[in-house]
Protein backbone atom coordinates (compact mmCIF):
# COMPACT_ATOMS: atom_id res chain seq x y z
CA UNK A 1 0.00 0.00 0.00
CA UNK A 2 1.44 3.39 -0.90
CA UNK A 3 -0.46 6.88 0.63
CA UNK A 4 0.10 10.07 -0.86
CA UNK A 5 -0.47 13.28 1.28
CA UNK A 6 -0.37 16.86 0.10
CA UNK A 7 3.14 17.47 -0.02
CA UNK A 8 5.19 18.71 -3.19
CA UNK A 9 8.81 17.54 -1.69
CA UNK A 10 9.69 14.37 -3.66
CA UNK A 11 6.29 14.25 -5.54
CA UNK A 12 7.54 13.75 -8.94
CA UNK A 13 9.90 10.57 -7.73
CA UNK A 14 7.45 9.30 -5.69
CA UNK A 15 4.82 9.34 -8.51
CA UNK A 16 8.09 7.80 -10.65
CA UNK A 17 8.73 4.90 -8.51
CA UNK A 18 5.23 3.63 -8.16
CA UNK A 19 5.35 3.36 -11.77
CA UNK A 20 7.85 0.23 -11.68
CA UNK A 21 5.53 -1.44 -8.76
CA UNK A 22 2.86 -3.62 -9.83
CA UNK A 23 -0.15 -4.75 -7.88
CA UNK A 24 -0.02 -2.09 -5.46
CA UNK A 25 -3.37 0.21 -3.51
CA UNK A 26 -2.62 3.83 -3.76
CA UNK A 27 -4.39 6.11 -1.16
CA UNK A 28 -4.75 9.56 -2.31
CA UNK A 29 -6.09 12.52 0.65
CA UNK A 30 -7.77 15.25 -0.72
CA UNK A 31 -4.31 17.95 -0.40
CA UNK A 32 -2.64 14.94 -2.42
CA UNK A 33 -5.37 15.11 -5.23
CA UNK A 34 -4.40 18.75 -5.35
CA UNK A 35 -0.71 18.33 -5.49
CA UNK A 36 -1.57 15.75 -8.56
CA UNK A 37 -3.17 19.02 -10.21
CA UNK A 38 -0.81 21.14 -9.06
CA UNK A 39 2.30 18.98 -10.56
CA UNK A 40 0.50 17.97 -13.79
CA UNK A 41 0.72 14.19 -12.56
CA UNK A 42 -1.82 11.34 -13.32
CA UNK A 43 -2.34 7.71 -12.87
CA UNK A 44 -2.65 7.03 -16.18
CA UNK A 45 1.07 5.80 -16.31
CA UNK A 46 0.60 3.58 -12.83
CA UNK A 47 0.54 -0.26 -13.73
CA UNK A 48 -2.77 -1.46 -14.88
CA UNK A 49 -2.88 -3.79 -11.94
CA UNK A 50 -2.88 -0.56 -9.46
CA UNK A 51 -6.18 0.56 -7.51
CA UNK A 52 -6.63 4.22 -6.27
CA UNK A 53 -8.73 4.54 -3.57
CA UNK A 54 -9.43 8.80 -2.82
CA UNK A 55 -10.33 10.52 0.46
CA UNK A 56 -14.08 10.83 -0.11
CA UNK A 57 -15.65 9.18 2.65
CA UNK A 58 -16.02 9.98 6.10
CA UNK A 59 -15.35 6.16 7.48
CA UNK A 60 -12.12 5.77 4.92
CA UNK A 61 -13.63 2.30 4.62
CA UNK A 62 -10.79 1.28 2.15
CA UNK A 63 -8.40 1.36 4.91
CA UNK A 64 -10.28 -2.51 6.48
CA UNK A 65 -8.20 -3.98 3.56
CA UNK A 66 -5.31 -4.06 6.05
CA UNK A 67 -7.21 -6.29 8.31
CA UNK A 68 -7.39 -9.14 5.81
CA UNK A 69 -3.50 -8.98 5.20
CA UNK A 70 -3.86 -7.65 1.73
CA UNK A 71 -0.66 -5.50 2.61
CA UNK A 72 2.60 -6.56 3.92
CA UNK A 73 4.12 -3.04 3.36
CA UNK A 74 2.89 0.75 3.97
CA UNK A 75 5.17 3.36 2.18
CA UNK A 76 3.66 7.04 3.31
CA UNK A 77 5.49 9.22 1.05
CA UNK A 78 5.58 12.12 0.60
CA UNK A 79 4.50 12.65 4.27
CA UNK A 80 4.07 16.06 4.67
CA UNK A 81 4.92 17.63 8.65
CA UNK A 82 1.09 17.90 9.44
CA UNK A 83 0.95 14.11 8.82
CA UNK A 84 3.72 13.84 10.95
CA UNK A 85 2.50 15.27 13.62
CA UNK A 86 -1.57 13.50 13.43
CA UNK A 87 0.98 10.26 12.78
CA UNK A 88 2.73 11.22 16.05
CA UNK A 89 -0.58 12.32 18.48
CA UNK A 90 -2.33 9.32 16.53
CA UNK A 91 -4.85 11.48 15.23
CA UNK A 92 -6.14 9.37 12.10
CA UNK A 93 -9.00 12.10 10.35
CA UNK A 94 -7.52 11.55 6.42
CA UNK A 95 -7.10 8.66 4.71
CA UNK A 96 -3.18 8.61 5.24
CA UNK A 97 -3.18 9.00 8.74
CA UNK A 98 -5.72 6.10 8.97
CA UNK A 99 -4.11 3.97 6.87
CA UNK A 100 -1.06 4.48 8.75
CA UNK A 101 -3.11 3.84 12.02
CA UNK A 102 -4.69 0.83 10.81
CA UNK A 103 -1.01 -0.11 9.54
CA UNK A 104 0.03 0.03 13.33
CA UNK A 105 -3.23 -1.86 14.26
CA UNK A 106 -2.36 -4.97 11.88
CA UNK A 107 1.41 -4.94 12.42
CA UNK A 108 1.98 -4.07 8.99
CA UNK A 109 5.56 -2.39 9.09
CA UNK A 110 5.17 1.41 7.63
CA UNK A 111 8.17 3.43 5.64
CA UNK A 112 7.67 7.03 5.91
CA UNK A 113 9.81 9.61 3.91
CA UNK A 114 9.39 12.43 5.82
CA UNK A 115 9.58 15.70 4.22
CA UNK A 116 10.64 18.31 6.81
CA UNK A 117 13.96 16.86 8.74
CA UNK A 118 16.55 19.48 8.50
CA UNK A 119 16.16 23.05 9.68
CA UNK A 120 16.67 24.00 5.79
CA UNK A 121 15.71 22.70 2.75
CA UNK A 122 15.67 22.85 -1.02
CA UNK A 123 12.64 21.73 -3.08
CA UNK A 124 11.17 21.69 -6.35
CA UNK A 125 7.88 23.15 -6.27
CA UNK A 126 5.78 23.74 -9.65
CA UNK A 127 7.03 26.39 -10.62
CA UNK A 128 10.86 25.98 -9.85
CA UNK A 129 12.77 25.28 -6.94
CA UNK A 130 12.33 27.25 -3.39
CA UNK A 131 13.63 27.38 -0.07
CA UNK A 132 11.69 25.45 2.98
CA UNK A 133 12.59 25.76 6.57
CA UNK A 134 10.99 23.64 8.88
CA UNK A 135 9.79 24.92 12.42
CA UNK A 136 11.25 23.47 15.02
CA UNK A 137 7.86 20.94 15.86
CA UNK A 138 8.12 19.55 13.04
CA UNK A 139 11.77 18.47 13.44
CA UNK A 140 10.89 17.08 16.81
CA UNK A 141 7.67 15.42 15.46
CA UNK A 142 10.24 13.61 12.98
CA UNK A 143 12.31 12.65 15.64
CA UNK A 144 9.37 10.68 17.40
CA UNK A 145 7.85 9.17 14.62
CA UNK A 146 11.54 7.20 14.34
CA UNK A 147 10.53 5.57 17.69
CA UNK A 148 7.31 4.31 16.83
CA UNK A 149 7.22 0.19 16.72
CA UNK A 150 7.59 -0.86 13.16
CA UNK A 151 7.84 2.14 11.49
CA UNK A 152 10.70 3.20 9.36
CA UNK A 153 11.63 6.74 8.84
CA UNK A 154 13.79 7.78 6.02
CA UNK A 155 14.70 11.01 4.52
CA UNK A 156 16.47 12.32 1.97
CA UNK A 157 20.35 13.73 2.81
CA UNK A 158 20.69 15.64 -0.22
CA UNK A 159 19.93 19.35 -0.94
CA UNK A 160 16.85 18.79 -3.30
CA UNK A 161 15.04 16.83 -5.43
CA UNK A 162 16.47 14.02 -7.27
CA UNK A 163 18.57 14.79 -10.52
CA UNK A 164 16.85 12.89 -13.74
CA UNK A 165 20.72 10.98 -14.17
CA UNK A 166 20.95 10.56 -10.32
CA UNK A 167 17.82 7.73 -10.97
CA UNK A 168 19.22 5.11 -10.17
CA UNK A 169 21.33 5.24 -7.55
CA UNK A 170 21.24 3.09 -4.60
CA UNK A 171 21.76 4.82 -1.61
CA UNK A 172 18.29 6.48 -1.14
CA UNK A 173 16.51 4.04 1.39
CA UNK A 174 12.81 4.57 -0.23
CA UNK A 175 14.87 3.37 -3.53
CA UNK A 176 16.70 0.56 -2.10
CA UNK A 177 13.94 -0.60 -0.48
CA UNK A 178 11.06 0.02 -3.66
CA UNK A 179 13.95 -1.59 -5.89
CA UNK A 180 14.68 -4.51 -3.75
CA UNK A 181 10.75 -5.30 -2.72
CA UNK A 182 10.52 -4.71 -6.70
CA UNK A 183 12.56 -7.69 -7.44
CA UNK A 184 10.87 -10.32 -5.04
CA UNK A 185 8.04 -12.48 -6.88
CA UNK A 186 4.45 -11.07 -5.16
CA UNK A 187 1.30 -12.96 -4.36
CA UNK A 188 -1.83 -12.63 -6.66
CA UNK A 189 -4.80 -11.57 -4.49
CA UNK A 190 -5.99 -14.91 -5.08
CA UNK A 191 -2.84 -16.36 -3.34
CA UNK A 192 -2.77 -13.31 -0.28
CA UNK A 193 -6.72 -14.63 0.27
CA UNK A 194 -5.85 -18.10 0.16
CA UNK A 195 -3.29 -17.54 2.85
CA UNK A 196 -4.88 -15.04 4.72
CA UNK A 197 -7.92 -17.59 5.00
Amino acid sequence: AWALTGSGHFFTECIELMRHIPDMDVFVTKAGAEVIRMYKEDFDKLPKEVRVFKDTTASAAPVGLFYHGFYHTLVLAPATSNTIAKCVCGISDNLATNVFAQAGKCRVPSIVFACDTAPELETMAPDGMVKVYPRRIDLENTERLKSFEATEVVEYSGGGNVADDDIGRTDDPVRMYLREMGSVELLSREGEIAIAK
